[in-house]
């Protein structure tokens, strides 16, 4: 989910491990859980939900702070915007791997 844009979720977005995990069982667990999360929205008679600036702060923070750790953060690739010059640097794919996703 992305602030500002309530209602819209994103399946294999960026922070996701979707890059560097099966996508199929990856994709599947994205659907399960937005299926729950929609479940419980209308359980609770909520319209709306949207992840506020700060929480989408944090994570970010965190997918980043994972990937100091690895060869990534210094590779030229695709991945962390190297082929579009003068761009900012990062990698958003979520290094931790599949099973540590679906705990978050």
């Amino acid at each position: 989910m992305i602030a500002d844009f309530p209602n819209l979720f994103t399946i294999s977005g960026p922070g996701a491990p979707s890059d560097l995990a099966n996508m199929v069982p990856h994709i599947e667990q994205h659907v399960k859980w937005i299926t729950k999360c929609l479940e419980c929205l209308r359980t609770h008679d909520i319209n709306i939900i949207e992840p506020s600036l700060e929480a989408e702060n944090t994570w970010f923070n965190h997918v980043n702070d994972v990937v100091e750790n690895t060869l990534f953060r210094t590779s030229k690739s695709i991945y962390n915007g190297a082929n579009i010059s003068g761009k900012p640097r990062a990698f958003k794919p979520y290094v931790e791997g599949f099973d540590i996703d679906m705990e978050k």
